[in-house]
């Protein structure tokens, strides 16, 4: 069992500083990738298609670009898996059977499927056909977005644990689904608009660099043709995120209604609730939503909160108080208070410690038998059993909510920009591409504060909170492994700025 007075509370803290560091990192280079991924392989299809020198030197500068990130981001990658296992060690062991398996798959499919074509992209031209390039550079790309596939599905497995059971003889949690664990529909929903926001940001960075030639009147033929297939290619992923948006919003409602009621700062829900716009909320305080039903200065949409959670603008949708005080649900359900799932969860905790003992002292199967009864009656409240009081289990709302509107707001920008984009930009225009390179990748982050802070305080959904995770190391191990990691990473991210804007002013081997 985990012991809770072995834990250093502020190793609980520079854990999760030194995960949400390398995790912060690492999607730095993730979105780009997976972008310049479909990008590249269109500037190859057109090369195939016309045998034009042009679109073959298209293709080159843009792999190019794809290949600096690529390699920083396996570096970062490889250190978030491992962190796993040093700083997590009681999460590692509660559910490593069901985590460990997607990231197995990842590590031997994905990986390796990337690996081996991302080398005959880089060294096959004029080596292997036009053919087997092409598919090579395709292959490449979708190695790398199965690879974001299997990453999803664990977390998404944290986000709504699905297809385990918990097995009491080893006191840990076991696979009973490969195939529920994959394919819940929080893994889907999770996979998709997170690769479609990847596509934006990518198709954000085409037309920023593009914008950028344009503006020094260098390479204009190519910098006109991708800046057009730029903005096209980030309008049609604009358009297919807004959709998969409200599918992801209607499911974070059924699974993890504590994160929408965050991201709304709805205190007190109800029917016909209204999506907010903007509200006066402290960023740098957690609200007292005990005592107000609504922020203050609250600009709203009327009945659209109802119809994004319910798909019904006349839906209910419980606020931060009704899931504490417990609520009832449309179809009858009866959702607990917050003190009866601490008390269920006791009772499972208890119940485990004495199953094992009965166990062990070789008593009565009637008695043993009934341990086991109420462990597998409570189980899904086990992670309650460990919390103290209401403030624990609520997310800190200003970040989700800012973030969220973050996202939102960044998303509708770039749909405005590609439109510009595709009529007739000005300079202006121009900069403001620039500028968008980096808004998009605070978008893309945004996205993920979002879907992290949301989920606290759990490791893993209703099931391990964060405290109860944690390895049983001292803090100023986890803290001066933080400072290293902040210290390579920085310079990582420098070395691959100044080697991509060498790249990018260096230019394509053509010229005008």
């Amino acid at each position: 069992m985990i012991n809770l007075l072995n834990i250093d509370m502020t190793m609980v803290d520079w854990a999760r500083a030194q995960f949400a560091l390398t995790a912060i990192y690492h999607w730095l280079f993730v979105p780009l990738t997976l972008g310049l991924a479909v990008v590249m392989g269109i500037m190859e299809t057109q090369y195939y298609r016309t045998g034009s020198e042009f679109w073959k030197q298209t293709a080159k500068f843009w792999q190019r670009l794809f290949g600096i990130n690529f390699a920083m981001g396996i570096a970062t990658g490889i250190i978030l898996e491992f962190e796993f296992g040093t700083n997590w060690s009681n999460y590692s062991y509660l559910v490593g059977d069901i985590f460990g398996a997607p990231l197995a798959v990842e590590g031997i499919v994905a990986f390796f499927m990337e690996s081996t074509f991302v080398a005959v992209m880089f060294f096959g031209w004029n080596k292997v056909s036009k053919g087997f390039h092409l598919a090579s550079t395709w292959l490449t790309g979708l190695g790398a977005t199965i690879s974001a596939w299997w990453i999803l599905v664990a977390n998404s497995w944290m986000q709504h644990p699905v297809g385990q059971a918990f097995n009491p003889e080893t006191v840990r949690n076991e696979m009973t689904s490969f195939a529920e664990v994959a394919l819940s529909p929080v893994a889907v929903d999770k996979f998709i608009h997170t690769v479609l926001s990847a596509w934006v940001l990518g198709a954000v960075f085409v037309v920023g660099v593009s914008s950028w030639y344009l503006l020094k009147k260098r390479h204009t033929e190519f910098a006109t043709k991708s800046r057009h297939l730029g903005a096209v290619f980030g309008l049609i992923s604009s358009a297919l995120i807004m959709l998969s948006g409200h599918h992801s919003a209607y499911t974070v409602a059924q699974t993890q209604p504590m994160k929408l009621a965050a991201m709304e700062a709805l205190y007190k829900g109800g029917t016909d609730q209204p999506l907010t716009i903007i509200a006066g909320i402290n960023p740098f305080q957690q609200p007292d939503y005990e005592a107000t039903d609504e922020p203050p200065l609250k600009l709203a949409v009327p009945y659209a909160l109802s119809f994004l959670a319910t798909n019904d603008i006349n839906g209910y949708v419980p606020g931060i108080r009704d899931i504490l005080d417990g609520y009832t649900k449309p179809d009858g359900t009866v959702e607990p208070s917050l003190d009866e799932k601490i008390q269920r969860g006791q009772q499972a905790i208890t119940a485990l410690q004495e199953y094992r003992k009965a166990k062990k002292d070789g008593a009565s199967e009637e008695i043993i038998n009934c341990q086991l009864s109420i462990i597998n009656s409570d189980m899904p409240y086990f992670g309650y059993g460990y919390v103290k009081d209401r403030a624990q289990v609520v997310p800190y709302i200003p970040v989700c909510f800012y973030a969220f509107r973050v996202m939102v707001g960044g998303g509708c920008l770039f749909i405005l920009l590609f439109l510009i984009m595709l009529w007739k930009p000005k300079a202006w225009a121009y900069w403001a591409a620039i500028l968008c390179i980096p808004i998009a990748y605070i978008v893309s982050e945004a996205g993920w504060l979002v879907a992290e802070f949301g989920r606290q305080p759990w490791t893993i959904q209703d099931m391990l909170p964060t405290w109860v995770g944690v390895s049983e190391l001292g803090s100023s191990a986890v803290m001066i492994t933080f400072l290293l990691f902040l210290i390579l990473f920085t310079t990582l991210l420098a070395v691959e700025i100044s080697i991509m804007l060498r790249t990018i002013n260096r230019g394509p081997d053509f010229r005008d």
